[in-house]
């Protein structure tokens, strides 16, 4: 399946479920390798509990590698594939030292790291600076640098 389309799958699967006492948000977990596994957990572990002045929502299934705020969501999900689209020329947006692969107007993939952070951000934010600035802190402390050169 191509990078994408699986972008826009996952964007299909992101969906706000009534839960008993709070909102919950069906997110597909990511499967990160045994290496990118740790890191990916102490990313998620110290995300914000407000994401453009949206709280943090519970994500279904329940994993450790991906985070969500607010209706519409938001997710992060961390440790997911190598974007097919990845390729050198790729026009990157680079934020806090962090480069991004905008894939989808809503899908926007951290490259250059040890493990690769995806963010779906809906339209209805507006521009999505604000939430990967903040995102790009974390990633730049949490999930080391590729050797010089790699994507």
């Amino acid at each position: 399946m191509r990078r994408g389309a699986a972008g826009l799958a996952a964007l299909g699967a992101v969906s706000v479920l009534a839960g008993c006492s709070a909102q919950a948000v069906e997110v597909p977990a990511p499967s990160p390798d045994a290496a990118a596994q740790d890191m990916c957990r102490a990313l998620v572990d110290r995300v914000p509990e407000r994401l453009f002045d949206q709280e943090r929502v519970e994500v279904r299934p329940q994993t450790p590698y991906a985070a969500a705020w607010g209706d519409p969501p938001i997710a992060l999900r961390c440790g997911v594939e190598r974007p097919a689209e990845l390729r050198p020329g790729s026009e990157l947006m680079v934020v806090d030292d962090i480069a991004w692969l905008p894939e989808e107007p809503e899908v926007y993939t951290a490259v250059g790291r040890e493990a690769y952070v995806e963010m779906v951000v809906p339209p209805s934010y507006g521009a999505p600076a604000q939430g990967l600035v903040e995102i790009s802190g974390l990633i730049a402390r949490e999930i080391p640098k590729l050797p010089s050169g790699e994507l």
